[in-house]
């Protein structure tokens, strides 16, 4: 009898999971859709088919022009993707957390910058829904929903990104006007956003608490957008930075009052958080998909490559990470979805997501030899992305914070 734990048993369970991943094909319906309402699920196919037929097309295109996925907002407005968390009487279709989250799944593994567009833009358009009122509801949130306006979400600026609680744009009060000034930084959407959703400081004695949101027309005078950033990767988000300097907006622009803006913001992350563990595990999936039809294929050393143990165990040791990603961001986005506070169980999500997708699609490369770094296939522009994950919504290091402070505090 082989002790649980030994050599011996680790072996073993390792050539059952290759065996289930390479003598099979992997199983890409997933079977929990069927435990989603039929809203969802239509989403989620919907979501599904227009990833591979609209965004995979254009994914490589949008990432050597390194330019903003125009053509994919566009086109996602037209398909219903844009208005994900608004209620149906104002236009969107309100699914569930869940159900959010395996559409972000489904488009992320296709590509992960079109996903996070998303992310960004249906949070907005969900808290307009949600808050906003008279005027200026009517004003932005048609546009949002439809897919005419694009938003973005200003808080990170230049010099403060984890400490969200010591931003610096000002905003002023002068008359029925208030005055923006500052720069905000790592503005997802923002070299072609219509609609900015502004944190700004409205008395710097009150910390935290005098923090307020605005929705500002990005083409507003006193707006300047920087071109969008050279990265790593990821230029499909059309990542920027956006100055302000003496933009007046009206009163109404008012989104989130003074006391209330720090408070909302976090809500938001704990939510991106869910989403981005989410979109790991589509870019971690087909990473796995494409690595496994490929060593299926590969003939090496009088072989196929699907038949050498070490290229089985590595394969199943991915496999393993990304069950695991699905258990910890399904379960923190079940506890977002029961109004519950998630904010641990994101962290816990977004940390090992993060962590296993990066290391998991580097060895899906790996067993394909050099054709793993080519890019006729997504992977070296998931792994590109991967890298980023471990930067938006939060650091690892600040999800280490959230995780230790419930441990230890």
């Amino acid at each position: 009898m082989l002790k649980h734990g030994s050599t011996q048993s680790k072996v073993l369970e390792n050539l059952w999971i290759a065996k289930n991943l390479l003598d099979y094909p992997p199983n890409v319906e997933l079977d929990r859709d069927t435990d989603l309402a039929k809203g969802d699920v239509e989403a989620i196919q919907r979501a599904r088919d227009w990833a591979e037929n609209v965004v995979a097309p254009m994914a490589e295109v949008w990432e050597v022009e390194r330019r903003f996925a125009a053509e994919a907002f566009q086109s996602a407005g037209q398909n219903n993707l844009t208005g994900l968390l608004v209620p149906s009487e104002d236009g969107g279709e309100q699914i569930s957390v869940i159900g959010l989250a395996r559409v972000l799944e489904e488009i992320a593994a296709v590509d992960f910058s079109v996903a996070f567009s998303l992310v960004c833009h249906n949070n907005l358009a969900g808290a307009v829904g949600r808050r906003a009122e008279g005027s200026l509801r009517e004003k932005v949130l048609p546009g949002l929903v439809n897919g005419t306006s694009l938003g973005a979400f200003l808080l990170t600026e230049p010099n403060v990104g984890s400490d969200a609680a010591a931003i610096t744009v000002t905003a002023t009060q002068d008359g029925e006007q208030w005055v923006l000034n500052g720069e905000k930084a790592w503005a997802t959407n923002g070299t072609d956003a219509d609609v900015l959703s502004v944190y700004a400081q409205t008395d710097s004695s009150l910390g935290h608490r005098g923090i307020a949101t605005f929705l500002v027309d990005a083409n507003a005078p006193g707006i300047l957008k920087t071109p969008g950033y050279q990265m790593l990767g990821g230029h499909g988000l059309g990542a920027n930075s956006i100055l302000f300097e003496n933009c007046h907006v009206p009163a109404e622009s008012l989104f989130v009052p003074t006391g209330e803006g720090f408070r909302a913001a976090m809500e938001g992350i704990d939510l991106a958080r869910v989403l981005v563990g989410a979109m790991c595990c589509g870019m971690l999936r087909t990473a796995l998909t494409t690595a496994s039809n490929y060593v299926r294929q590969r003939l090496a050393f009088g072989g196929r490559l699907a038949d050498l143990q070490g290229v089985r165990f590595k394969l199943a040791d991915v496999s393993t990470d990304l069950e695991a990603s699905r258990l910890l961001t399904y379960r923190a986005a079940r506890t977002f979805q029961e109004g519950r506070d998630a904010a641990v169980e994101a962290a816990h999500a977004k940390k090992f997501s993060t962590r296993v997708t990066e290391s998991g699609i580097a060895s899906c490369m790996q067993v394909m030899g050099a054709n793993g770094a080519r890019r006729d296939h997504p992977l070296p522009r998931h792994l590109a992305a991967s890298r980023l994950t471990h930067y938006v919504d939060g650091a690892t290091e600040i999800q280490d914070v959230v995780i230790s402070r419930s441990l230890l505090d």
